[in-house]
């Protein structure tokens, strides 16, 4: 069965960012939303396939909708966790979406080899950050039909 947005309570979002400016700016961008959104942040890509598999102190980690995934991480970088959520049977179908500073055209084919469902690059810009994210919110919140858990 689809989930749609009324047939849920809120959206969970595992965003993936070692940059705290960054993170608060996508929890400021996501405060006006209309649907209920609830945003966990983890800091790296251990933390991050930890919080998705659920494991150590994730053990009751919600599973996520969508993740907002940086490129460029500590311990493990974007490019591995992509890989690891696709390769992963009961990860593959979460949508990922490469949120990075990086517009190396190597890291843009390497994240669609590794399915990512889109790449965009950070703008420097506070007021455009905020449109990138809000456009990312309306798309996949309100137009797109997300997968059952």
């Amino acid at each position: 069965m689809v989930r749609t947005i009324t047939a849920i309570m809120s959206i969970q979002v595992l965003l993936v960012e070692d940059n705290p400016g960054d993170a608060q700016l996508t929890r400021i961008a996501l405060e006006d939303s209309k649907i209920p959104i609830h945003l966990n942040v983890v800091e790296d890509g251990v933390e991050a396939m930890a919080f998705l598999r659920k494991q150590e102190k994730y053990v009751k980690a919600a599973h996520p909708d969508i993740v907002l995934l940086d490129f460029n991480l500590p311990r493990k970088d974007g490019r591995e966790v992509l890989a690891e959520i696709k390769a992963d049977e009961n990860l593959k179908r979460i949508p990922v979406v490469v949120l990075t500073t990086s517009q190396a055209q190597e890291d843009i084919l390497k994240a669609y080899n590794l399915s990512a469902n889109c790449y965009i690059t950070k703008p420097v810009d506070f007021d455009q950050f905020v449109k990138i994210v809000q456009s990312i919110e309306n798309f996949w919140f309100a137009i797109v039909k997300l997968p059952p858990e």
